[in-house]
């Protein structure tokens, strides 16, 4: 049994992580920190509450640490644990820059560790579907994908940290996702173009806040270009008729798919998962197959793999015991940062970046 200590116990250790590390064979939830309350205790009867790191990182029999907290703190949370010598995980982003990331790459390996990015939604249901397409060659030679994530919260949230331009804005919260799904869906692209900008009004805690508080970004729209397609990915917070979750194009068919996978809307319901129809989404969600058969346009539904982020925590489990690899490098952040940055450049300086990956970590 690998005991867990969970530092942050908000929306990311509440919704996510604790009822995913309660749901794994193998794992406990053993310790959460929360500095000034008794949520998780209160959700979890018997688990210990630490109101510090130091306390917690005290504790020699927890196995593993999860970083739960805004983003703006996630590197020095993760370089104390890392330089404790024990293996972490830490919720998108890694860290809110490249540099961070290769840092806490650089402590990991030294002090002989694991540095494991919660990049959870591989796991959603239409995400593993679409994998299987491209990599069954469904659509034919690969055209286009689009990749949208759109919300409607026009109001900024009062003392909402995501709010605070420190913490990154929605680039760093979706695209941390679109831009991880892309990588591993086609690897290292050539060159990123994007538009990153806030388009919500300036609410008045936000003016109140001062002028270095106004402005965390709302929208994007970012072009990844590979050698011979290419594939968009863009969020924003002023949508209420959301576009595809997905169109796959190419020279076969389409696939188009709507809405989001229902595993976080689930999550935020329960403490652990014991539904055994966990991550099946009903037949009025599937996405669909549209084929060229004799001039004419045939629809198909796709049926979709079940989405289960347990098996994010599942394979942490199997890698700290020596059973496989982890389930995100640590450099696919590090990659996934890069295409970030790039897409803020590209924003800024109204023109198409190369990519360079020759200084990987």
């Amino acid at each position: 049994m690998i005991r867990v200590g969970l530092i942050g116990f908000g929306l990311a250790g509440r919704v996510f992580h604790a009822p995913l590390i309660s749901s794994v064979d193998g794992l406990e939830l053993a310790a959460v920190l929360e500095r000034n309350s008794d949520h998780a205790a209160e959700r979890y009867p018997g688990i210990t509450t630490h109101r510090s790191l130091e306390t917690m990182l005290a504790d020699a029999s927890l196995g593993l640490f999860v970083v739960a907290t805004p983003n703006r703190t996630h590197f020095d949370i993760a370089r104390q644990i890392l330089e404790a010598g024990k293996p972490v995980v830490v919720d998108k982003p890694t860290a809110v820059n490249s540099v961070q990331i290769a840092q806490l790459i650089e402590l990991a390996t030294a002090h002989n560790t694991r540095l494991v990015p919660f990049h959870n939604r591989r796991w959603d249901s239409d995400f593993q579907t679409l994998f299987k397409l491209v990599r069954e060659d469904s659509v034919g030679r690969l055209v286009h994908l689009e990749s949208t994530f759109d919300r409607w919260r026009p109001v900024p949230k009062v003392r909402a940290w995501k709010e605070d331009p420190a913490n990154g804005g929605l680039l760093l919260d979706i695209g941390t996702h679109l831009a991880d799904q892309a990588l591993a869906l086609f690897g290292k692209p050539v060159a990123v173009s994007a538009e990153v900008l806030r388009e919500r009004d300036i609410a008045p805690n936000e003016a109140a806040a001062g002028e270095q508080s106004v402005g965390s970004n709302d929208s994007f729209t970012i072009r990844v270009r590979y050698a011979d397609f290419a594939v968009t990915l863009s969020a924003n917070v002023l949508s209420s008729l959301p576009r595809p979750r997905y169109q796959l194009r190419g020279t076969k068919g389409n696939f188009v798919k709507w809405g989001l996978d229902p595993q976080e809307a689930a999550l935020s319901k329960i403490s652990r998962i014991t539904d055994p129809a966990w991550g099946q989404e009903p037949q009025r969600d599937w996405g669909t197959f549209n084929s060229d058969v004799d001039g004419s346009i045939v629809t198909c539904p796709v049926p979709p793999i079940p989405g289960d982020y347990r098996l994010y925590y599942a394979a942490v489990r199997d890698a700290l015991l020596g059973k496989s690899h982890q389930p995100v490098s640590a450099l696919s952040a590090w990659r996934t940062a890069r295409v970030l940055e790039w897409a803020a450049e590209s924003s800024a300086l109204r023109k198409e970046i190369p990519c360079d990956w020759t200084n990987e970590p």
